[in-house]
């Protein structure tokens, strides 16, 4: 990979070791001598500002610096604050000042270089700062508030599809004691394509009970349906057979229970229209704050048939950027999206579990980017299909989660080499 362009002899090289309440910072000319040598801070507003004040002061003493390199550990949130503040300084912006976040598998294997350290518990921050003075940074300076900024938009955006989803859950119970073979009956016995609809909410809250519904005459219920659905429904005789005799065949239940069950599903569909309308403008949101966010990589996602605004940047703001894994068995590891072995002797079980250690949120992106892909590259939906037909359980989340395995391994192919999608290169 390509490494920084830097002065060295013109660059002041910090290292910043990051903990959970104290931080360690060094600093280094390119001779190796230190300026500030592994003095440990709060990590906290107050020790950012003696940070701050303790480089300035560096500065001050030492002309010959033009430029400074911040490098710190990417140790989960720790470090976000300080890399924030340290990024935006005004005090150290005339110095082109540029903080990295480095990946600790890199800075680990460059300690072992050295014959001999001092046990200190400031050492990695020596570590860090000579990581960076003998020019082995290749990563993109931190953009971190940009990337926080729509990482909270998009896990924001889960919370409230788990929230839909949730309602929908719970209204379902509700609907079964009402209206039992509405709640059961498949897509294709069903009168509605969506349980959720426009026209199956007001079946479920104009009617009172299914008594109602059954009583009701054809021309009643065909009207009823036709302007509830604007005429989307293209035969509403068929849609009212369908309805009454879900209506007939369902559990009856005492007069006394219908109303307020009436009530709580009336309720759960209000509540599920605020979800939805709120999910709306946290997509527009999410387009807006994804525009110049690491515009290479966001490209190279959204190029992908299927793999829109709104998903490209539920994967990139977890992602951040391909150079911190160096394979594509490293991203399905962060992701989640690998199985435990059940295996004996010669016994292979059929059902291994999927390890979900790794990010939920990034797995969820994915996951839902690759039932999209699916449905707009024939050769994903093939591999879906195969899947789905090579066992007798869990077929569709073994299928899915398959496809998004294998939409791993095109994704970081893509963005590794800095590719846009083709048919070619998905193969």
């Amino acid at each position: 990979m390509k490494k920084i362009k830097i002065d060295y002899l013109s660059t002041l090289f910090v290292g910043i070791d990051i903990g959970s309440r104290t931080n360690v910072i060094s600093a280094l000319n390119f001779d190796q001598d230190f300026l500030i040598r592994m003095i440990p801070v709060a990590n906290a507003q107050g020790g950012a500002e003696q940070m701050e004040e303790m480089i300035a002061q560096v500065l001050s003493q030492h002309h010959e610096f033009r430029a400074v390199i911040i490098g710190l550990e990417s140790t989960g949130f720790y470090g976000v604050h300080i890399a924030n503040y340290l990024s935006t300084s005004e005090k150290l912006a005339p110095f082109s000042t540029k903080v990295y976040c480095l990946n600790p598998n890199e800075v680990k294997q460059y300690k072992k270089s050295f014959n001999s350290l001092d046990k200190n518990d400031g050492i990695d921050s020596f570590v860090i700062a000579d990581f960076a003075r003998v020019g082995r940074i290749h990563t993109e300076p931190w953009r971190g508030a940009q990337y926080l900024a729509l990482q909270r938009l998009t896990r924001h955006r889960l919370h409230i599809t788990e929230c839909i989803a949730r309602e929908k859950t719970y209204m379902l119970n509700n609907i079964f004691l009402k209206f039992s073979e509405f709640a059961m009956l498949n897509k294709g016995e069903h009168p509605f394509s969506d349980k959720y609809g426009a026209t199956a909410e007001a079946v479920l809250t104009d009617y009172l009970s299914t008594e109602d519904i059954v009583g009701a005459s054809v021309d009643e219920l065909v009207a009823f349906i036709s302007s509830k659905s604007r005429g989307r429904i293209a035969d509403p005789e068929q849609t009212t057979y369908l309805l009454q005799k879900a209506a007939q065949d369902s559990y009856r239940l005492d007069q006394c229970l219908y109303e307020p069950l009436t009530v709580s599903i009336g309720c759960s569909f209000n509540c599920i229209s605020a979800f939805e309308k709120e999910l709306k403008a946290i997509n527009a949101a999410i387009q807006r704050a994804v525009k110049g966010l690491n515009p290479t990589e966001y490209q190279i996602l959204a190029s992908v048939p299927g793999i829109g605004p709104v998903y490209a940047s539920g994967i990139l703001a977890e992602l951040g950027t391909i150079k911190c894994f160096k394979s594509n068995d490293a991203l399905a590891k962060y992701c989640g999206i690998v199985w435990k072995e059940n295996q004996s002797g010669e016994f292979e079980a059929e059902d291994t579990p999927m390890n979900k250690a790794g990010n939920r949120y990034l797995r969820y992106y994915m996951i839902e980017a690759a039932g999209s892909v699916m449905q707009h590259c024939p050769e994903y939906k093939a591999f879906y299909d195969k899947k789905f037909a090579e066992v007798r359980t869990h077929q569709h989340k073994r299928a899915l989660a398959l496809t998004s395995r294998k939409l791993i391994r095109m994704l970081f192919g893509l963005l590794a080499n800095g590719k846009l999608y083709s048919v070619e290169k998905s193969r």
